[in-house]
């Protein structure tokens, strides 16, 4: 094959590997059959950075590039996007949302870009099948248990729907961590996953803080 810009021929690749005469197993794979993939890709390009590996991280980096090919070649498929709109639907995105770069916006600290991101986004999405008009929408339900009830926690208290419990005296981060872990093994103990555990809790948790939202509103 001859060579031409590496984005163009990776295109053409997956476009071959998807063909008639192309790969059986990139043939019966669709948009299901790879969705773990891409969590496995990202987790190991975070390994890759954390170990301040450049080989890897540029690998693995591909191998992420290739979860994106691989999806927007099976919708072109389908006629429903292919990679360019992707691509320029995510330029588009990042100058509209950054009129303090692309506009005459001024701010004087990250957090006034923070939330100028907020409001943009929320006016992007007002009025459309995607607007979240609770203040705990856009928390993605497949994250890890902690790492979800963390952004939980993190919107609820910003939307001030969270009352703060007295808090309770940790000597440090390392006993903080302790009790995790130790909280983990008293779990399983008992028989109970502790992620499993966490994941009811939080659904309990967000389901009475929209009660509470619901009810202020």
């Amino acid at each position: 094959m001859k060579k031409g810009s590496a984005i163009a021929d990776l295109l053409r690749v997956m476009a071959k590997l998807r063909s008639p005469k192309g790969c059986p197993w990139d043939r019966e794979q669709d948009h299901m059959t790879l969705r773990r993939h891409a969590i496995e890709e990202v987790y190991e390009l975070i390994d890759a950075i954390e170990a301040g590996d450049d080989h890897e991280m540029a690998e693995e980096l591909g191998d992420l590039l290739l979860q994106v090919v691989f999806h927007c070649q099976m919708a072109k498929e389908r006629g429903a996007f292919d990679f360019e709109k992707v691509a320029r639907h995510l330029v588009d995105k990042l100058i509209r949302r950054h009129p303090h770069v692309f506009g005459t916006t001024k701010v004087k600290d990250v957090d006034e870009v923070w939330a100028n991101w907020e409001k943009i986004k929320h006016a992007e999405k007002k009025g459309t099948r995607h607007e979240r008009p609770s203040a705990l929408d856009g928390i993605p339900k497949h994250l890890p248990a902690l790492l979800r009830a963390e952004k939980l926690v993190k919107k609820a208290r910003k939307a001030h729907l969270l009352s703060e419990s007295k808090p309770r005296r940790v000597a440090n981060k390392s006993a903080m961590a302790k009790k995790f872990f130790d909280l983990t093994q008293e779990a399983q103990r008992h028989g109970w996953s502790a992620e499993e555990l966490l994941c009811d809790e939080i659904k309990r948790r967000e389901r009475n803080l929209r009660k509470a939202e619901r009810a202020a509103s």
